[in-house]
């Protein structure tokens, strides 16, 4: 006998797909249900049955050997009908799986026992059942592991479902702040080269220097799924290649980096002192567009202080604006070495300009 459809089918289908689990590949999390499952009740078979429109289909299953039936011969269908745990000792006994051919076959599924999966508001999904090939029944504590398994089977379905749902937010906001800050440093932009005042010009700058070290790290964390540690080696190589992709003609940007952990504040000051940096590498070390190079490491000393370096083989410090001596851009980049408490050091190698900082980076917190 073939099982009526449920009196709020339509309801309960779109709250199974809503889970998006149907066709899925097998999962350790829900394998490992069945087997305690059978091994608890001393079954032969294990299932997590979902009963779809036309067909059950088999998220997890241990003795049967089969992804899917049709609803013709199943017995969680009928299930799906009644109260929240059903037990069948003996499947031929029972008028609704008398003809099913699964149960009167050699061997035949002669006993079944199952809980429902139900969502939070009472539409079921399908059971978490067991089933054996002579007539038995269970004992009160297989029929209370049964449903408290059953429960676990829903846990790992709601819990997929709230990632999902989290992915899909975080991604849209993630793509409204890319937006909005490349929309703000195109702006800054735009009006720092309409400035009359060199002040003015200075200052748009600078907020875009920041915008564009924010911008990045944004990327980063959106691309490796990070939190608030950040793996600084990674983050300023991302920016080295923003930046090397507008190098002068004929200048090009070299970057050797290490894999250090800090956090999301300190990936930011350090990334506006590179981009301050090789930026004011750009626009002093190569006039009239002489070619060279800029080389940016980042590395871990043994005491645990990173050192970060940026030199290139320009034409040296004495064209070139420092800290205390009025380069508005050099200040920036004193105010990030405050947040880092670092001091930035200059000098002439002879063969162009070597910029250097130091700083202790803060350990994140536990579990970010």
């Amino acid at each position: 006998m073939e099982a009526d459809q449920h009196p709020r089918q339509a309801q309960r289908l779109r709250a199974l797909r809503a889970y998006e689990i149907l066709d899925t590949d097998r999962e350790a999390d829900f394998d490992d249900i069945v087997r305690l499952a059978s091994a608890i009740c001393g079954t032969a078979i294990s299932v997590v049955t979902l009963v779809d429109a036309d067909r059950q289909w088999f998220k997890a299953e241990t003795g049967l050997g089969l992804r899917e039936t049709p609803l013709s011969t199943s017995i969680c269908a009928h299930v799906i009908l009644e109260d929240s745990f059903v037990e069948i000792p003996d499947t031929l006994a029972d008028p609704r799986m008398a003809d099913n051919p699964l149960c009167g076959g050699d061997p035949g599924l002669r006993f079944y026992a199952g809980a429902l999966l139900e969502t939070a508001d009472g539409l079921p999904l399908g059971t978490l059942c067991v089933l054996d090939h002579t007539p038995r029944s269970l004992t009160p504590l297989q029929r209370e592991a049964l449903r408290v398994l059953a429960r676990q089977v829903m846990t790992q379905l709601e819990m997929r479902k709230a990632l999902r749902a989290a992915s899909l937010l975080r991604k849209e906001v993630e793509h409204r702040v890319k937006n909005s800050l490349q929309s703000i440093s195109s702006l800054a932009r735009l009006q720092a080269r309409s400035a009359r005042s060199q002040e003015t010009m200075g200052a748009l700058d600078a907020i875009r220097a920041r915008l564009d070290a924010v911008a990045t790290l944004h990327e980063h964390l959106y691309r490796t799924d990070a939190d608030t540690s950040i793996d600084l080696g990674a983050y300023v190589a991302t920016l080295c290649a923003h930046l090397g992709e507008i190098a002068p003609p004929g200048v090009r940007l070299e970057a050797q980096v290490a894999p250090v952990e800090v956090t999301a504040q300190t990936a930011v000051a350090v990334g506006t002192l590179v981009n301050e940096l090789v930026s004011n590498a750009y626009k002093h070390a190569f006039p009239a567009e002489a070619a060279g190079r800029v080389r940016l490491t980042l590395a871990r000393l043994a005491d645990g202080m990173v050192r970060v370096d940026c030199t290139d083989d320009g034409v040296g410090l004495l064209v070139r604006s420092t800290p205390g001596t009025g380069g508005l851009g050099l200040k920036i980049a004193e105010v990030a070495c405050a947040e880092l408490r670092c001091a930035l050091v200059t000098e002439n190698t002879g063969s162009g300009l070597s910029a250097s900082f130091e700083f202790l980076p803060a350990t994140p917190a536990p579990g970010t």
